[in-house]
């Protein structure tokens, strides 16, 4: 039986990969802030599908919440055979409007966090020969839209240079982009979301399972339907100038209020 350690897993996204893993009989190790939560999870994980559940309680904004992930995916005698990097947030208003402290906090989860804990599975998981990585980006990572989107796009750029020095090793990395799906993700940063249609939005179970099957598949990065998949292939070639325009009066209408 293999374990799966999964960041930002009591809600939306995490969530999602923590009851189809957990359905397909991985033990779980989950991670987030809230230990009533991941107390209540880890217990209805175990009790629906028979698997263990460890909670880890961590901030992934403070250096000690890295490093009490880091430790644990470096625990040779209970081995990490999937990460899944979901940890991660969206702050409300334009650049500027933003608190540096703020948009230093969204850096140091969708980047630091990441980095850290991605080198310290697939150090492991190089060892074993085995293992993947899922490190949760967004579809913002192809438009330029802010320090989100920024962070995003680093998240994927990363993952796809990591997943070809890594190539040979067993190790596969995968940089997830979703686009819109109903969890608490606008909701913790006051953004409105009753302006954005209907079509946009994303189921999370059946994202998570089209994105195992894109790792199953090597792919390096996964958008997993196929709406988003054309509008980024337009996003590709559309000029910068138009498509940042485009974006910023698209962030206007369907993004925080």
């Amino acid at each position: 039986m293999t374990t799966a350690l999964i960041t930002g897993s009591t809600a939306g996204i995490g969530a999602a990969f923590a009851r189809r893993l957990a359905a397909d009989g991985h033990d779980l190790v989950l991670v987030a802030r809230d230990t009533a939560r991941l107390r209540e999870q880890a217990t209805e994980l175990h009790d629906r599908h028979g698997i263990e559940a460890e909670v880890l309680t961590a901030d992934l904004a403070e250096d000690k919440g890295i490093e009490t992930v880091a430790e644990r995916l470096g625990d040779r005698r209970h081995p990490v055979d999937l990460l899944v990097n979901n940890a991660g947030f969206g702050n409300k208003g334009r650049y500027l409007d933003v608190s540096m402290a703020d948009e230093l906090r969204m850096i140091k989860v969708h980047c630091e966090a990441v980095l850290r804990l991605t080198s310290a599975a697939t150090e492991a998981m190089r060892e074993r020969g085995r293992g993947g990585v899922v490190n949760v980006a967004s579809v913002a990572a192809f438009v330029p839209r802010g320090t989100y989107g920024a962070s995003k796009a680093w998240v994927v750029q990363f993952t796809q240079g990591a997943a070809k020095d890594l190539a040979g090793s067993g190790v596969r990395l995968m940089a997830l982009c979703p686009g819109f799906v109903r969890t608490e993700f606008h909701e913790r940063a006051g953004m409105g979301t009753d302006n954005i249609p209907g079509w946009m939005w994303l189921d999370a179970d059946k994202l998570v399972a089209e994105a195992l099957n894109d790792l199953a598949r090597n792919k390096t990065v996964s958008i997993p339907d196929p709406r988003y998949k054309t509008l980024m292939g337009l996003a590709k070639i559309a000029p910068r100038n138009l498509l940042g325009g485009i974006s910023a009066r698209t962030g206007r209408k369907y993004g925080p209020r």
